[in-house]
């Protein structure tokens, strides 16, 4: 019974749910607690899906609570471990392939960006790599994270914004590159696509995308208010960056969730109930399917 049960987690934790969440709207109140959620989902879909076949396996040969002897069992053992190992395997290539063209990228557009731009003052004290200067009309801001991290903007963004404008978007940068956002983004990317196509919801992936923008949104409000910060957010919501790095306007659906960003500075209030009772949820989601596949380990139904 714990077995079907956690069956049923799994299915849920990546079908329903995933299509759910987005719709949720107030939870992007709570950035940072609703990544967590994302992720906790994520998570446990995973692990409920490694543990299913062996536990499966163990239903079908064991008499009585005990369990049985592997010798006892070897070829259905073997089926069970070998179908989690697919997922596991196709986990970890996932993540390897993700990280890597990851990895190369960044590092072939901070070449890039080396090459064409010029070099401006180092990021003030407590900021993270230097500032570099595309020739380029269009505002645009982005960050390139990894080991060589860059903040990069380009002139027309100089020319457009004033001072504590310009001061709100390389706040906004500081806070992805400080807090490694492109992490958490790869994290879920990798369990996010270690789901067949067919029955995973690109939908998350977007929204995750938008959660790591408020999250920063907030942090640079923080640093500068949330008037600068709104501010440059409609003059570079234009703006386009590549994929494999991170920005305060263009990605997470640019123009398209400019409008919600503005709404979401506009309410600076912590929403503590809200965030208590998100993390709650990612407890939950974790929790659960870890004491349905213990349970039926241990035989207790």
């Amino acid at each position: 019974m714990l077995t079907v049960l956690l069956l049923v987690v799994a299915v849920l934790l990546t079908w329903p749910v995933p299509r759910l969440l987005p719709r949720l709207h107030a939870l992007e109140r709570v950035p940072g607690p609703a990544l967590v959620l994302w992720q906790a989902v994520s998570l446990s879909a995973v692990f409920a899906a490694i543990c299913l076949a062996p536990l499966a396996v163990l239903q079908v040969v064991r008499d009585g609570p005990a369990i049985p002897h592997p010798a006892a069992n070897l070829p259905m053992l073997v089926l069970g471990l070998a179908i989690s190992g697919l997922v596991l395997g196709r986990l970890l290539v996932q993540g390897h392939r993700i990280g890597r063209n990851l990895r190369t990228a960044r590092r072939e557009h901070a070449e890039l960006v080396d090459v064409l731009g010029e070099p401006a003052l180092p990021v003030a004290a407590g900021g993270h790599g230097p500032l570099t200067v595309l020739a380029h009309p269009t505002p645009t801001a982005y960050c390139i994270p990894g080991r060589r991290t860059r903040v990069v903007l380009t002139d027309g963004t100089i020319r457009a914004l004033p001072d504590d404008e310009l001061a709100a978007v390389l706040a906004h940068e500081r806070a992805h590159l400080r807090h490694r956002h492109d992490l958490v983004l790869e994290f879920f990317t990798v369990l996010h696509t270690a789901v067949p196509r067919a029955v995973r919801s690109d939908r998350g992936l977007v929204e995750v995308r938008l959660l790591i923008e408020l999250l920063a949104d907030r942090m640079a409000a923080r640093a500068v208010g949330p008037v600068p910060v709104a501010r440059a957010l409609v003059e570079l919501a234009g703006g386009a960056h590549p994929d494999a790095t991170l920005g305060v306007g263009g990605g997470a659906g640019g123009v398209s969730t400019a409008g919600r960003r503005l709404e979401l500075l506009a309410d600076p209030r912590p929403h503590r109930l809200l965030a208590a009772a998100t993390l709650a949820a990612a407890a939950l989601v974790i929790v659960i399917p870890g004491a349905l596949a213990w349970g039926a380990l241990l035989g207790a139904g």
